[in-house]
């Protein structure tokens, strides 16, 4: 099962949306505050739609509460679009933390100088980043292929 953790996450849409590719693909969400928008936002359960009751999913108050119940810190993947290496050339295992930023700066300084795993999305120069949602299912994906998905 993998483990993918939204840093104060912006947009309840976004979120929703992880929530439910997290039940499609049998992921937990972990979530951590502060959050841009309140946990029962209309918008976030409209866009997980009825599965939200089924997503399995940890609310921690910061980051140090999140790591504190990471057990391999090794195995624990940030995002960035500064990194040099891309997810496409990473191995990935069951268990492995994907760990994304909020929407309008990514992850901050403190946070990516916490782990050495950064990784990128690779993208076409003329934007500057991919929605949340669709980054988190570009990696989903390639570590459910690389794991086997087995639902």
């Amino acid at each position: 099962m993998l483990n993918i953790v939204l840093v104060e996450p912006e947009i309840p849409n976004n979120t929703g949306n992880i929530g439910r590719l997290c039940v499609g693909t049998e992921s937990r969400l972990h979530l951590i505050h502060p959050f841009g928008f309140i946990i029962n936002d209309k918008n976030l359960k409209r866009s997980g739609l009825d599965y939200w009751v089924h997503l399995d999913v940890t609310e921690y108050e910061n980051v140090d509460e999140w790591m504190s119940v990471i057990p391999d810190l090794s195995r624990v993947f940030l995002m960035s679009s500064h990194a040099e290496k891309s997810y496409l050339e990473t191995d990935f295992q069951d268990g492995d933390w994907l760990v994304f930023g909020k929407e309008s700066v990514g992850l901050s300084k403190d946070v990516l100088g916490r782990f050495e795993n950064h990784l990128t999305i690779p993208m076409s120069k003329l934007i500057r980043s991919f929605n949340i949602a669709n980054s988190v299912a570009f990696v989903v994906g390639e570590a459910k292929r690389q794991i086997g998905l087995k639902i």
